[in-house]
């Protein structure tokens, strides 16, 4: 037989067999999804944040933020952000700590910015009352923002957060270890998750065979620690090992570790704190946040769903003065200083670059190297 019959008989058998060639295909190839979600830390709206937003007309503009990490936000599918103020409007006052409250305008800059979710489980969610939080909640979600944490009505409280993205659906979980001394309205219990281990587990099992992907955003720890406590950690590797995928930690207001948590076969993660994404408090560490990025795949055959990658870039809270009005953005470390050295960065110099580099490393080392899938 020619070369030339021999590819036409196998042209043919190919041919009649063509369903078969095509089924065997489809169930050896999986189709993988990928998406990647973005987080930051603390958003503390102090006093002098807020006055740096003042305009001349007596409105409120904070797009100076985030304008230097808007293309970092905006590498995630979607991204999460923890606000500590309420939005009570302009009736009760515009303050700073203790007792935060802010102009509805720091929803807008969220949105914009790049951010699709807003925790407001926090110790400072009453710092307006009741009526405060709920008027909080209904201007973030009219910006077009999520919110989780808090909730309006039992309806919302028991709904569950769940994110259809790109066919992997990511469920969010948040809660607060209180709310300074502030106590919980009686009449309405739904309003805010505390963080109480039971009610935690709870949510877990209810939660899990709904989604892909299950993530707790948890307000805890000590304040200004660079370490998490020993019973956090227990407590962190219980709720993964419950059943959660990813934890993601707020309130110290300082970078703390993070780590893989490995349950069966799968890896999990848990970061402490994010630290400070802006803020007016002092000293390095106080103004030292990140740029989280997970990746995660999902098998769109078999419905498993992996965390490929933890990634993250160093972040610092930075005060400067323009045309003499003391304002507040947050930089990415190490572009910034690229920026700085080419001489492109109008509010910062040579003199910076110290205090870039001490966050810099200070942030590696507390978060250590990246993670990718072996």
């Amino acid at each position: 037989m020619t070369i030339y019959h021999e590819l036409k008989v196998q042209a043919q058998v190919a041919n009649r067999h063509q369903d078969v060639v095509e089924v065997d295909s489809e169930k050896e190839i999986p189709r993988i999804q990928t998406i990647t979600l973005t987080a930051a830390g603390d958003c503390l709206m102090h006093g002098p944040l807020i006055r740096s937003g003042l305009q001349p007309d007596g409105s409120y503009c904070f797009d100076h933020f985030f304008i230097d990490v808007k293309d970092l936000i905006n590498e995630g599918d979607y991204s999460s952000i923890d606000f500590e103020a309420a939005l009570a409007g302009s009736e009760t006052g515009y303050t700073g700590y203790p007792m935060f409250n802010s102009p509805d305008a720091v929803a807008t800059t969220f949105k914009e910015a790049g951010f699709d979710l807003v925790v407001t489980a926090n110790n400072h969610s009453l710092d307006r009352g009741y009526k405060g939080a709920i008027r909080t909640l209904d201007v973030l979600k009219g910006a077009g923002l999520d919110t989780v944490g808090t909730y309006r009505n039992e309806e919302e409280a028991r709904s569950f957060l769940i994110k259809d993205i790109k066919g992997v659906k990511i469920g969010y979980l948040a809660y607060s270890y209180g709310t300074n001394g502030l106590p919980l309205p009686s009449e309405h219990p739904e309003f805010f998750n505390i963080l109480d281990r039971d009610k935690i587990l709870t949510d877990i099992e209810t939660l899990r065979p709904r989604v892909d992907v299950l993530i707790l955003v948890l307000h805890w720890g000590q304040e200004y620690q660079p370490k998490p406590t020993q019973e956090q950690i227990l407590m962190a590797h219980e709720f993964l090992n419950a059943g959660a995928d990813i934890i993601l930690g707020n309130h110290p207001h300082v970078v703390q570790t993070m780590e893989i948590v490995k349950v069966g076969n799968k890896d999990k993660f848990v970061i402490y704190s994010m630290g400070n994404f802006i803020s007016s408090q002092h000293g390095r560490e106080r103004n030292s946040g990140i740029v989280l990025k997970m990746k995660l795949s999902k098998n769109m055959n078999s419905g498993e769903t992996i965390l490929e990658e933890v990634s993250y870039t160093p972040t610092y809270s930075h005060p400067y003065y323009d045309q003499g009005k003391l304002k507040y953005r947050v930089i990415p470390v190490e572009a910034g200083m690229e920026r700085i050295k080419q001489g492109q960065d109008p509010f910062m110099s040579e003199r910076d670059l110290p205090i870039l580099e001490a966050v810099l490393q200070s942030t590696r080392g507390q978060l250590g190297e990246p993670y990718y899938r072996e």
